[in-house]
C-alpha cells in the first residue's frame, strides 16, 4: 500500500498538483494567515469617517463596527482553530497567540461591548449576546474550548457551560431531537448546523469529563444523516422542511463541507471504544466516497455539488480536503483517498493570490428552494468564510506529506 501510495504522490508532483512552482505549502499558507493578521485591528470603525478607535470610551454617539476579524460571528471561530492549528505545526507561537488575544479582546471588555451593543451604536458583536441559534455560539466556543486548555479563565468557562446547556437543553428542535432554525421557516434542519454543535459538543465532553454530550453530538450525526442524505446522489440536501416534510433541492458544497468537518472533529474527540464510533467512521467514508465523485478536473468542487455549470467554489474545497487528510493522518479513512487530498489542495492553490488573498469563497448563504440562488451567490475576495478551512486544509495537506515523506 505505502509503495503505491509514494508513486500516486509522485505522479502527482510531476503533473504540477501538488508543489507550487514558486511558494511552498508553508509559504503559501503563511501568506494567508499573516495577511489577516496583518488586517486585524482590535479596534472600532466609525462607519461614516472610517477612522479607527481602539477605546470604547472614545466611541461617540456615532455607529461603529467592530473588526470583521475580530467580530463574534461562527466564521471566525473556524479561523481561530485554524490558527491554533498553524502554530502548532509550524511552532510560530503568533498564530495561536492571535486566537487567544481575539478572545480575550471580547471578554476583556465585555461589559462596554454589550453596553454599546445594546444601544445600537455598535455592530459585529450581537451574536456573544443573542443565543438564539446555533451559530450564535457553537463554533466560535469550539474555539474557545481549545483556548481553556491553556487559558483557564473562570468567565471562558462560564461561556463554555452557557453553550453546552444551550445546545443540548435550549436549542430549537424537531419532535425527534434533530437541532432545527425558526428562521427563515419554522423547525427547518440546516445541515451547517452539524458544524455549529457538534465540534463544540465534542470537546465540551472531554472538558466536562461527561460522556453525555458525545452521545448528544453522535445522535446529531445520525439524525441529520436521516434527513438530508439523499443514497440516490451521495450527497447531503442543504435543508429540511419539516412543515411539508421535503428537502430543498439543493447540494450545497459549502453545507456539505460543514457537515463532513463536523464529523472529523467529532471522531477527532471520540473515544475509541465508543459504541457509536464505528457507525460514525461508515457515516463519514460513506460521505467521503459520494464527493469524490462530483470532484471538477481543476481539483476543485463546484458551489452545486452535481450541476457542473455552477462556479468552483474553494471554501467546500478546502473543508472536503481538510476532512480527507485528516482521516488518513488519523487512520480513520484508507490511504487510497491521498489523491483526492493531494489534488484538491493542488486545485485551491490555484485559488490564492501572490499575496495571501483567496478567490471565489462562496458569500454567506442562506437556504432556498430556488437553484438560482445557489448559483448567483457572490464570491468577495478574501471572504471570512472560507479562510479558515483554507489554513486547516494547507496544514493537513503538510502534516500528510510528512507522514509520506517518512515512510519513503
Amino acid at each position: 500500500m505505502i509503495n503505491k501510495l509514494i508513486s500516486s504522490v509522485f505522479t502527482l508532483l510531476c503533473c504540477g498538483l501538488v508543489v507550487s512552482g514558486q511558494d511552498s505549502d508553508r509559504v503559501i499558507v503563511e501568506k494567508i494567515a499573516n495577511g489577516i493578521i496583518k488586517e486585524t485591528t482590535f479596534g472600532f470603525k466609525n462607519k461614516r469617517t472610517q477612522e479607527i478607535v481602539y477605546d470604547l470610551n472614545d466611541l461617540s454617539h456615532e455607529t461603529y463596527e467592530v473588526n470583521a476579524y475580530n467580530q463574534w460571528r461562527y466564521w471566525n471561530g473556524v479561523l481561530g482553530l485554524a490558527m491554533q492549528r498553524l502554530g502548532g505545526f509550524t511552532g510560530e507561537h503568533k498564530y495561536g497567540d492571535y486566537s487567544k488575544k481575539n478572545a480575550a479582546f471580547c471578554f476583556d471588555n465585555l461589559q462596554g461591548l454589550k453596553k454599546v451593543t445594546a444601544a445600537g451604536t455598535l455592530t459585529g458583536m450581537e451574536q456573544f449576546f443573542k443565543f438564539e441559534l446555533l451559530d450564535d455560539c457553537g463554533a466560535m466556543a469550539a474555539d474557545l474550548a481549545d483556548i481553556y486548555t491553556t487559558e483557564r479563565r473562570q468567565d471562558y468557562r462560564a461561556y463554555l457551560d452557557k453553550t453546552a446547556d444551550y445546545i443540548v437543553n435550549k436549542g430549537y428542535r424537531l419532535k425527534d431531537g434533530t437541532l432545527s432554525r425558526t428562521w427563515p421557516h419554522d423547525q427547518t434542519v440546516w445541515l451547517d448546523d452539524l458544524y455549529m454543535s457538534v465540534p463544540f459538543l465534542g470537546r465540551y465532553a472531554m472538558l466536562s469529563h461527561d460522556p453525555k454530550y458525545f452521545d448528544f453530538a453522535v445522535k446529531q450525526v445520525l439524525l441529520f444523516s436521516r434527513h438530508l442524505y439523499d443514497q440516490h446522489t451521495s450527497l447531503y440536501f442543504h435543508c429540511y422542511y419539516s412543515g411539508i416534510d421535503q428537502n430543498n433541492p439543493a447540494y450545497w458544497s459549502r453545507a456539505n463541507g460543514w457537515s463532513i468537518m463536523a464529523q472529523a472533529e467529532l471522531l477527532a474527540c471520540l473515544p475509541k471504544n465508543h459504541p457509536a464510533r464505528n457507525t460514525l467512521l461508515k457515516i463519514f467514508r460513506r460521505q467521503i466516497a459520494g464527493f469524490a465523485k462530483y470532484q471538477a478536473r481543476s481539483g476543485l468542487w463546484h458551489q452545486l455539488l452535481n450541476k457542473e455549470d455552477s462556479f468552483l467554489e474553494t471554501s467546500s474545497s478546502a473543508m472536503f480536503v481538510y476532512a480527507v487528510a485528516l482521516g488518513i493522518n488519523n487512520g480513520w479513512l484508507d490511504e487510497v483517498y491521498t489523491d483526492l487530498a493531494l489534488s484538491g489542495w493542488g486545485g485551491i492553490k490555484t485559488m490564492i493570490t501572490a499575496e495571501g488573498k483567496v478567490e471565489n469563497i462562496c458569500k454567506g448563504t442562506g437556504t432556498s428552494t430556488s437553484l438560482k440562488y445557489y448559483y448567483d451567490r457572490p464570491v468577495p475576495l478574501n471572504d471570512i468564510h472560507g479562510l479558515g478551512p483554507v489554513i486547516l486544509a494547507g496544514v493537513e495537506v503538510m502534516k500528510l506529506k510528512s507522514k509520506i515523506s517518512a515512510h519513503h
